[in-house]
């Protein structure tokens, strides 16, 4: 019957809820929706994709390595000295009834003033964590040395605001060496050193004692393959320079100094090997008045950085 609503069929049945009127849904949609996000947030703009690559190329870089096992100082004069030098000492260790003199009482005191830890052991306990060295009753620990990649080094230019400055070395066996040159990278603005993994001298007790400190002070890379290294330099936009007696540029003239360098330092007289000497952009030589002598590779780094370093001033 027309007009019953109480008639089956009357009123027609749905699911769905009654549309709201437009009046809410306008007034959603002209809500804010907070401070736009930075370009590396938004995962569609460049910034965003070039954080991500950063990231990628992050996780696949290898870990950082170390020395391995733990050095040992020993002997009275020997950790004096390295104390002086900032060699980063972990623990002293003294002989009981060891007699007390000047250097014990030095060195007691560096132990007090920088926190390291001093323990009393016995005489043949001593000899054997030395390895049967003469300790005189004194040794020190010093911890396995962390070594950086690389492309750290070129991170940390790029994080000073400067064009990269990094010394390789090549066929460096002598720590002492590796010391001086750590010492005169940090003295004339260097970002790094780099160091072939296998059959080169490593960041030992020696090489810290060498470096005066130097190597707290500025990193240390490691390359398992220094060739491929330099190559990556290359491909980041450094131009890569060795010392060799035969080089075809003076050092006085060379006029890209003032660019992204790495400079490539050989051993004394074996200079650099084929590989390493064709991969290099140009090799330079040190002018000298006797072309029969020869400079150590600690001495040659050093006038040529110090050379690099007037460039760039």
């Amino acid at each position: 019957m027309p007009g019953n609503s109480q008639r089956k069929g009357s009123i027609r049945k749905s699911a769905k809820k009654p549309t709201a009127g437009s009046g809410g849904r306008v007034k959603r949609g002209l809500e804010g929706k907070g401070p736009t996000p930075k370009a590396k947030d938004r995962p569609y703009h460049q910034a965003h994709k070039k954080v991500k690559r950063a990231e990628k190329a992050a996780s696949t870089r290898p870990k950082r390595r170390t020395t391995g096992d733990a050095e040992w100082i020993a002997g009275r004069n020997s950790v004096v000295e390295a104390l002086r030098e900032g060699v980063p000492v972990n623990g002293l260790y003294v002989a009981e009834g060891a007699e007390r003199d000047g250097r014990l009482r030095e060195a007691f005191k560096f132990a007090a003033e920088r926190g390291i830890s001093l323990l009393e052991v016995t005489r043949n306990e001593l000899d054997r964590m030395t390895g049967g060295a003469v300790h005189q009753g004194l040794a020190a620990r010093v911890p396995a040395y962390e070594y950086a990649h690389p492309a750290d080094l070129l991170d940390r230019a790029e994080e000073m605001g400067e064009k990269p400055l990094i010394v390789a070395l090549d066929q460096i066996t002598d720590p002492r060496n590796l010391g001086a040159v750590v010492r005169s990278a940090a003295g004339f603005g260097a970002h790094g050193v780099v160091v072939p993994e296998r059959r080169a001298a490593g960041m030992t007790a020696a090489a810290w004692k060498t470096s005066a400190g130097a190597a707290a002070r500025i990193p240390v890379a490691q390359a398992g393959n220094l060739v491929r290294a330099l190559k990556d330099f290359q491909e980041a936009g450094c131009m890569v320079v060795g010392l060799a007696a035969d080089g075809d540029v003076d050092l006085t003239s060379f006029e890209l100094a003032d660019g992204p360098l790495v400079l490539v330092v050989g051993a004394e007289g074996g200079g650099l090997s084929r590989l390493v000497s064709e991969t290099c952009d140009q090799l330079l030589s040190i002018p000298m008045v006797n072309q029969v002598e020869s400079l150590n590779a600690g001495v040659a780094a050093g006038v040529a950085l110090y050379a690099v370093a007037c460039a760039r001033a």
